[in-house]
């Protein structure tokens, strides 16, 4: 099948058809660009919901079996969608085959995974691309131009706040609740807004420091093994106060409130807090320069970003400049996840620049980790270490295996 412009659609690969699935509709556009032709999951359920949702898809419960020969050739890009502790193992075996691999974010759940999955595009010059969406998000994308007009001059910090009702249903009954899947929620669910911390501070953290507590849901005795059914099945606004929470995993050791500070490089100060037991589902930035400093308020349709350029005395409701975030599509992620998907794949059919960032997605691990391991052994500052030069030379070139092989380097295959 063709697209509009006669290219054949892309044939994409899914691994693991679980919480993030919904990418499948953005994916599976026969005829405009990109058609889903394979589906694997280890789960019955994934794979019973994925021939319910996809017409004519294969579903096949392995990755072995999607590398086999005669499924490969039915594959041009792979989105790997599995849960966060075995995107390295899935990834870094799609990237050896060759195949342009979409990591759904966080990256990965420490930093060695982080890097061996770079470290594996690198050597087999394939495109690796990661899903952090927020940085489609109109809110993001806005504020982003502000800094990028110089109206608030240079950055000097960037302070976040993430508001999560949602924590009770949406981290504390799967396995995002066991710190062996995640490491700990300020990694997995905080790389989202460390990523856009470093993106528009336009640097990454280098020294970290944090403090933690599991102050609510640590007390909840009411457990169940939820492996059986999905968020869908027990996600409900009625699921209040959050200390009558019910039926929480069996293995409940990750903070639901943590705060971390960030010295990134040149100076920039940030600092992130996270609660996952607020009545509300936002996120506050505040962007602070050398002249001025803007603010936003909502994060989906209907907010505002405010900015303050001119001294005052006092708090100033009525901001220098009030930018309305456009409308969007209201589902996936506030019309993010339709423009992750796309970027995709035109970037698996034609590289060139994109908006996320193979780095960026393995500093915000980095500095999540590092703060991870700082709210648990005492608050104190710990360095997060830097990625191997060739590799920040690698992507921040356009993963472009002409450009590596003029340097001197040998290109492998694939890619």
């Amino acid at each position: 099948m063709t697209d509009q412009s006669g290219q054949s659609d892309l044939r994409m690969g899914i691994v693991g058809f679980g919480l993030r699935a919904s990418l499948a509709r953005y994916a599976h556009r026969p005829g405009e660009g990109s058609r889903v032709t394979v589906v694997c999951d280890t789960a019955e359920r994934g794979r019973r919901d994925a021939a319910a949702r996809i017409e004519g898809v294969r579903v096949v419960a392995s990755l072995d079996e999607i590398l086999a020969p005669h499924v490969r050739s039915e594959v041009d890009a792979v989105l790997v969608l599995t849960p966060d502790h075995v995107h390295a193992e899935h990834a870094v075996r799609t990237l050896e085959a060759g195949i342009p691999t979409f990591v759904e974010k966080p990256l990965a759940t420490s930093i060695a995974d982080a890097d061996r999955i770079l470290a594996a595009a690198h050597r087999t010059r394939t495109r690796l691309y990661v899903g952090h969406n927020m940085r489609h998000l109109p809110v993001v994308t806005a504020m982003r131009e502000v800094i990028e007009a110089g109206t608030i001059g240079q950055v000097k910090a960037v302070w976040c706040r993430h508001f999560v009702s949602a924590g009770g249903d949406y981290y504390f009954k799967d396995w995002h609740a066991d710190r062996r899947n995640t490491t700990g929620l300020l990694l997995q669910k905080g790389a989202h807004d460390i990523d856009v911390i470093h993106w528009l501070a336009g640097a990454y953290s280098r020294r970290v420091s944090a403090v933690g507590a599991l102050a609510v849901y640590g007390a909840i005795t009411d457990h169940r093994d939820n492996s059986d059914r999905r968020m869908a099945d027990w996600y409900s606004l009625d699921n209040w106060p959050p200390t009558e929470q019910r039926e929480l995993h069996p293995v409940v050791d990750v903070e639901d409130i943590s705060m971390a500070h960030l010295v990134l490089e040149g100076g920039v100060l940030a600092s992130y807090q996270q609660c996952h037991f607020t009545p509300d589902y936002w996120r506050n930035y505040t962007v602070i320069g050398t002249k001025g400093r803007l603010e936003n308020f909502g994060d989906g349709p209907g907010a505002v970003v405010k900015v303050w350029t001119r001294r005052t005395d006092a708090y100033r409701e009525d901001a220098d400049e009030v930018i309305e975030v456009p409308a969007a599509d209201t589902t996936g992620h506030g019309g993010a996840d339709p423009l992750l998907v796309a970027e995709f794949v035109r970037f698996a059919r034609e590289g060139g620049e994109t908006m996320t960032s193979p780095v960026a997605a393995r500093e915000a691990v980095a500095a999540g980790a590092c703060a991870t391991s700082s709210l648990r052994t005492g608050g104190g500052a710990v360095d997060v270490p830097a990625l191997d030069p060739e590799l920040v030379e690698w992507f921040e070139g356009g993963q472009v295996p002409e450009a590596a092989e003029e340097a001197g380097v040998a290109a492998g295959g694939g890619g």
